[in-house]
């Protein structure tokens, strides 16, 4: 027999993995020298307030075929990347991204 909380716990994990998918599939479309901002691809993905949690997809993310790089905040700045925001600018740069801050 199911509990009800195992059932909660079964449809929350995949709502947190279709999430996931949608950001990955909106990051994955994003071409090179353009960037979309971390409410953006929350947005896109389906759940418009879960720019944070997008935020903390990419940063755990080690597919090259999702070019977390292209994901910014808001006010223009490049936020963080999990190999350091230098890195980041560097790859946005030659990607022809002017960068702002």
């Amino acid at each position: 027999m199911v509990k009800k909380t195992d059932k909660n716990l079964y449809q929350l994990k995949t709502k947190v993995n279709n999430f996931k998918e949608g950001v990955f599939k909106v990051v994955a479309q994003i071409p090179k020298g353009s960037t979309l901002s971390y409410q953006e691809v929350a947005r896109r993905a389906g759940s418009p307030r879960a720019y944070r949690a997008v935020g903390n997809i990419m940063n755990k993310n080690y597919d090259p075929k999702v070019p977390c790089h292209r994901v910014i905040r808001s006010d223009g700045k490049v936020g963080g990347y999990r190999g350091g925001t230098k890195k980041k600018i560097q790859i946005l740069k030659k990607e022809g991204v002017a960068i702002r801050g």
